[in-house]
Formats: C-alpha cells, structure tokens, sequence
C-alpha cells in the first residue's frame, strides 16, 4: 500500500498500474492526474484473510489542482498475493472475518 501511495505521490503510473491485479486492472488510467499533490498517508490497520489475500484500511490526504480545501480518502483495499508479488485487487466496503 505505501508503495502504491508513493507512485501516485510521484506520478509513477507504470508502477502502480504494474501492482494492480489482471482482473480489476484498466488498460490505461485516462485521470492520473499529476497535477494531485499528495499530503500524506495514514494505514489504520493491515491483517491477513489467508497466506494469499490481505487488506490495509487507510487514509490518504491530498490537495487538488489549482487550490480548494485538502482533501481526505479512506478505503477498505483488498490485495491478493500472485507469483509472490502483491497486487491490488479492489476497494471493499465488506469486513472479512
């Protein structure tokens, strides 16, 4: 995850493109939109569902193009682990157990 949140940070759009899961990953990211100037990163809490599946629960603050308030983002992201690389596979509103 934080190397996920330092590759927007860095406008790095390979990379995070390159950890995203096959099945939920888009051909191009039209809205990378480098003109973001990232604030910071806080993960609330990371646990394992399986050897091959975890979730981080985080907050990312940013502050868009061209002024306006900072804004925040919370997400519940699910990773899945393959070819012993993590990958991100979607944003979750469901708990596992």
């Amino acid at each position: 995850m934080r190397s996920r949140y330092s590759a927007y940070a860095l406008n790095l759009r390979d990379y995070v493109l390159d950890t995203w899961h096959a099945s939920t990953r888009p051909e191009r990211m039209e809205r990378f939109d480098s003109g973001v100037k990232w604030l910071g990163l806080t993960v609330k809490r990371a646990w394992m569902a399986s050897d091959d599946e975890g979730f981080v629960e985080f907050v990312a603050r940013n502050k868009p193009p061209g002024g306006g308030p900072a804004e925040r983002m919370q997400e519940l992201s699910r990773f899945v682990r393959c070819e012993g690389r993590w990958q991100y596979v979607d944003a979750t509103e469901k708990v596992p157990p």
